[in-house]
């Protein structure tokens, strides 16, 4: 194939495209992730305190 053989260059595009693709995919799984992560530290976060509230009122702590 020659230098700048039009084939190429739209292969070269097409996967351009794909990893483009990839690479936004990726990012919003990353962030749904994250959203994920952040409210069940926050439920957990919530769960110890009512344990730690249940603790206290027997004279556990």
């Amino acid at each position: 194939m020659a230098e700048g053989d039009p084939n190429e260059i739209d292969r070269i595009e097409r996967a351009l495209t794909r990893i483009e693709r990839a690479v936004t995919a990726n990012r919003q799984a990353n962030e749904a992730l994250a959203r994920r992560h952040a409210a069940l530290k926050s439920r957990m976060a919530e769960a110890l305190t009512a344990l730690d509230e249940v603790i206290a009122r027997e004279g556990g702590a």
